[in-house]
């Protein structure tokens, strides 16, 4: 049997599947959004960060999210360490973490549908070419210190 008879007698192709992301923390569904949840450390809660149009979007909510609850330490782990928003905090409270991710991934999912008109889709991200505030600009008055 041949590799892509044997594939496809499988359902799914895990190396060719157009939803295998090169993120982490992300997950797409079958009707093509990307979605994103995260554990609290030291506890068995989730919270879900949203669901977006891009994996970018996701990717940097899930990014916001792990560094507001992790700290530094999870910086080696995150999908675009430079790219963090002036919103990531340290020391959120749960729900607030869940509103400054959700508002990140959903300024980058706003900001490049603006851009598919112009760019390639995935052109310059995530590269260090752009700066920090060029893209990205979340209020923290909202959320709740711990």
């Amino acid at each position: 049997m041949s590799s892509s008879s044997e594939e496809s007698a499988s359902g799914s192709s895990e190396t060719n599947s157009p939803s295998q992301n090169k993120y982490k923390g992300i997950r797409r569904r079958k009707w093509g959004k990307w979605v994103t949840e995260i554990r609290v450390p030291g506890t068995a809660e989730r919270l879900w960060l949203g669901s977006y149009t891009t994996p970018e979007a996701a990717a940097v909510a899930h990014d916001v999210a792990s560094y507001c609850l992790r700290g530094t330490t999870s910086l080696q782990n995150l999908n675009f360490p430079l790219e963090l928003p002036a919103g990531a905090l340290i020391g959120l409270s749960p729900r607030s973490v869940q509103k400054a991710a959700s508002d990140a991934g959903l300024a980058i999912d706003a900001k490049l549908k603006d851009q598919s008109d112009f760019l390639p889709r995935n052109e310059n991200w995530g590269n260090g070419s752009s700066s920090r505030d060029e893209y990205l600009s979340i209020s923290v008055e909202d959320y709740d210190l711990q």
